[in-house]
Formats: C-alpha cells, structure tokens, sequence
C-alpha cells in the first residue's frame, strides 16, 4: 500500500486504479458516465456509513475532481461535511462549524444545479439534503433545520425506501439524529414516544427483512445504534454479526457489533472484533497520521478492546492495547485547536491507571509517573493521583493515600467542563474517582460504616453516567463494593450486590448489567456457596468456569482491593 495522496485538500484527480482501502462490496450506481467517479461515490458512501467521515468528503471530492457534472459527488460531499450521529451541529467548534457549513451549504446547492441529469431518487436526495443546509451562516438554533431534513428524507422513504437499502439506512440516520442518544429513557430502556424511535424501528426492520440487507453496512450499522439503549440489545445480535468484516479496512465497522457483544457479556469476541478494529485503523494512521478527527474513533476502538479485555479477565491484552494506543496519542495532537483535540482524546492517555487498578497491580500504579503539563495532561493528573492513592490504600498505607487524595482534589480543579470521554464529561467521571477513593482509604482505616457510604455514593454517580459502549466509568463500581462487603461479612446484601451487576435480578438499568462477566460471577458464585444456595451455586459454577477459561489471571475476588480472599489469591496478579 502506498502513501495515500489524498486528502481534503487535494488538488486534481486521484486514479481510482491507485492502491486504496478495501471497503467491501457495498456499491451504488450513480449517474455519471466517468468510472472513476463511480468508484470514488462507492468508497465515499462506505466511510460514510463507517463513520469516517472526513475520509468519506475526501472521495465524494474526488467524485466531483473526475466528473464536475455529478450531482450525487457534491451531495455526498455535502452530506459527509455536516452533522452526525456522534458529532451533532453543537460539537463542531466555532472554526470548524463556520468552515463545514459554508462547505455543506455550497456543495448542496451545486447539487441541486445539476440535478436535473439525475435519476428522481437521487434528485430526491439533493431536495432533502438541501432542508438540512438552508444557508451557509450558522442559525441560533439548528434544530428546525434537523426537523425539516428528518422530514424530507420521510417523504423520500415513502417514494423509494421500500426496496432501496440506501435510502433505508439514509431516512433512520436523519431521524436518529433529530433525538441522538436519547431515543430510550436511560433508566428503563423503554422508548421515548416524543421522539421518532418507533418509526425507525419500522423503518429499518423493514430493510432488514429483504436479503441483500445483511450486506447493507448502512442499515446493520444503524440498526445496532437503534436497539442498544433499549431494554432488549440482544435484538442486534444478527445485526452484529452480519456486519462483521463486511468493511475489512473500516475499522469502526469492526468495533460497532461489539456494542452488542458487551452488553450480551460476550467479552472475549468484543475484544476479537475491537483488535480487528485496531489493526485496521493502523492503516488509516500510518497513511493519514493522527490530527485528524477520525482520531476519535480510532481511540474509541482502543478503549472498547481494553475494556473488554478487562472484562475478560486478560490482562496481557489489556496492556499491550493500552501500550499500542498511548503510542499514537502525541502530544502534536492534542495540540490542534480545531476540532479541540485535547478536549475529545487526552482522557485516552488515563486509560492505563484503570487498568492497574482492574489487575492490582499496586506497585506499578506507584511509579506511574505524573506528567509534567498539568494543564494540557489535566485528566491523567488526577486520575494518575486516584491511581496512586488507591494503590497506597490496597496496601496499607493510608499516610501516603492521604497525600495522593490531596493531590487529586488539587488536580481535579484543573480540569475543564470541556474535556470529554464521549459522550460523558471527564468532570462526572472524576466524581465517581472522588467518592471511590474515599470510600477505600476510610475502608483501610476501618471505618466500615462511612467507607460503604462512599462506596454507594460511586456507584450511584457511576449509574448517572450517560450511556456508552464502552461504559465511562471502566471499572464497575459495584465489583469494589461488593468484594469488601464479602471481606466483612455482609454475605447477603454481597450477593444482591453481585446478582444486580450479573443481571440476575430485576431493577438495574440494562446498560449498568454486566452479564456473565469472570469478577461478579467468582462473587456471586462464593456469596451463594456460603448462604448454602448450592443448586444456584451449581449453575453460576459453570459459568465460571467457562469465564475463567477465557481469562490469563486468576480471579480470586471480583477486586484486588479484597485483600483477604476465600483462596488467600487476592493480591494482585502477577506478570
């Protein structure tokens, strides 16, 4: 594969002949008579529906470098330059939304200039598109604009969606994005009947059922974004399979089934499905570099296969993926002002203290090294302090927990509203650290009562957190509190504890539920033993069983801080 020559910025065409990614097979003819163009349109609508959308403008811009004529290149070019699922009008910084409109409104409007060459449904597109891009100066309130575009791509559907995949996968992304994230209620997963959640179910399980949709990455992409946040995730389950290597060089296309797969507690697949991710993103980094918005994806790629790996109980991949994506977070980076890449990546460079702290590994949390730019490296600051401070407290030293607690409080106040671990703000995040690492020192100084309080209190923030795959919080609040209410006694309130995470009981969010995972069933699997539940115990053992078969430590507590264990192994796993 060569350097690739394209960018945003290029002048003249690029041969669609040159080495390029392999996007699959997902194709639409448009009308042009210039082959090349038609390539560029098919790649163009591949990253599109892989979420790559800078890389996607770049192709619909090579559409139109070959064929100027081509009303459907500068609908694509439009459509890419604008708003999106995870980047809404009001993410796009005042630099980057002063650019993107005027782009999008110029490109919308060619498009319609030409439009009359083209087939109806593409004119119909242009005419919709053209609703979502009124004018090249930014309104007060983009939401009537949001509206009118949800509401033209409804009539497009009516027209052509019944047997076009495009228009299918095209009509649930504009009405998504009228509501994005918010088309369940967090707490229940019950759909928001103000919002168009029920129409895009129709919409898209209607696509679903023609064949040719599971080679759609647009209609399986959306459809796992619709069901997520909803009570019943495992309806995506085919989705996510399907759409498995079906983009082999996207690799967000790689990365979206194992929003499934977590929340099933397939974590062994989530983090074989982010690796492929990870690996295919390598290509995009090592042609395109890092400063470059797609940056976040590829960090969120990152972050899904180290959080699996934890779940999984495998350290060593957890490390090592921790390690590859530190080495592509440079500080020239975090530089760049537009997009504000430190507000949406430098939280990527604290992923490493929540892994020490899954696996216990104490002494490497007390050489961590802090940074020296306070300002610029402000998460990995304070959560290199709450690290510390956790580690000191695990063992035993309360004097130097102290100080670390000290340090975080200082170092928390440093950090901006601004910074991101999407779509949660890092501010929230610190919270649950706050009332976790209270709640360990005051345990190792024996105040029970008080340490539990705090406890709760994490997990209470931790449960506020807005939802993502992977969760913000990377460590699950309850493994902690449960593992030392098992060290004290507290056998019963462990297990309900322990049966909430797992999912074996009714009242915790479906996104909070983290089935089948290694910690909470060694837990619960001790908890029941010891209330003399032995026929649950049996069926929780097998389970076990086949949990700890996957993992590369030995699972001894659902957390390390648990110093005194049912098999004395908790004390930090050993590489």
């Amino acid at each position: 594969m060569t350097a690739n020559p394209l960018s945003l910025e290029t002048a003249g065409r690029v041969p669609a002949s040159e080495p390029y990614y392999d996007l699959g097979r997902h194709s639409r003819t448009i009308t042009t008579q210039n082959q090349d163009a038609q390539i560029w349109f098919n790649r163009g609508l591949n990253w599109v529906y892989s979420f790559n959308h800078r890389e996607a403008a770049a192709c619909f811009e090579q559409v139109i470098a070959h064929d100027p004529r081509c009303a459907m290149g500068y609908w694509g070019a439009a459509f890419a330059s604008g708003p999106n699922y995870n980047k809404v009008w009001l993410a796009f910084d005042k630099k980057d939304l002063s650019t993107s409109l005027a782009k999008c409104y110029e490109y919308s409007q060619k498009a319609r200039q030409l439009s009359p060459a083209a087939t109806p449904v593409e004119q119909a597109l242009i005419n919709a598109l053209r609703r979502r891009f009124p004018s090249a100066e930014a309104p007060t309130d983009f939401t009537p604009s949001v509206l009118a575009y949800a509401d033209a791509m409804r009539e497009v559907d009516k027209r052509f969606g019944e047997l076009d995949l495009d228009v299918t996968a095209l009509t649930a992304d504009a009405l998504m994005n009228t509501a994005p994230w918010k088309l369940y209620h967090a707490q229940t997963g019950e759909p928001r009947l103000e919002t168009p959640v029920l129409e895009i179910h129709g919409i898209l399980e209607r696509g679903l059922a023609l064949p040719e949709a599971r080679h759609h990455p647009g209609v399986l992409h959306m459809y796992i974004h619709l069901v997520e946040m909803s009570k019943t995730p495992e309806k995506g389950v085919k989705a996510a399979d399907y759409l498995r290597h079906l983009v082999p060089d996207a690799g967000h296309m790689h990365h979206m089934p194992s929003h499934i797969d977590i929340l099933i507690g397939d974590y062994r697949r989530a983090l074989h499905g982010n690796l492929n991710a990870t690996i295919a993103d390598d290509k995009y980094y090592a042609r395109e570099g890092g400063r470059n918005f797609y940056s976040f994806y590829r960090m969120h790629n990152y972050h899904s296969l180290i959080y699996a790996a934890m779940m999984a109980g495998q350290a060593h991949a957890a490390l090592e993926a921790t390690t590859r994506m530190e080495a592509t977070i440079t500080e020239d980076m975090l530089l760049v002002d537009s997009p504000p890449m430190a507000s949406w990546l430098e939280f990527f460079k604290s992923v490493r203290v929540h892994v020490l702290i899954r696996f216990g590994m104490w002494e490497e949390l007390k050489r961590l090294p802090v940074p020296d730019n306070k300002q610029l490296y402000c998460v990995t600051v304070a959560m290199t302090h709450y690290g510390k401070g956790i580690a000191h407290a695990a063992t035993n030293d309360i004097e130097k927990a102290d100080r670390e607690r000290e340090m975080f409080r200082e170092a928390v106040k440093r950090v901006p509203p601004s910074r991101l671990d999407f779509p949660n703000k890092v501010v929230d995040e610190l919270a649950v650290a706050t009332a976790m690492l209270d709640g360990e020192i005051e345990y190792r100084r024996g105040n029970y009562e008080v340490a539990f309080a705090s406890m709760r209190l994490a997990i209470q923030r931790d449960d506020a957190l807005l939802y993502s795959e992977p969760w913000g919080w990377m460590l699950p609040t309850r493994h902690a509190y449960a593992a030392l209410l098992l060290e004290q006694g507290h056998i019963d309130e462990a297990a309900k504890v322990y049966a909430e995470d797992l999912g074996l009981s009714e009242g915790l969010a479906r996104a909070h539920q983290h089935p089948s995972n290694i910690w909470a069933l060694h837990g619960y699997h001790e908890c029941l033993l010891r209330l003399g539940r032995t026929a649950e115990a049996g069926i929780i053992r097998k389970q076990l069983a086949l949990a700890a078969a996957g993992a590369d430590i030995k699972v001894a507590s659902s957390c390390f801080c648990r110093l005194k264990t049912a098999d004395e192994g908790g004390v930090g796993c050993k590489l």
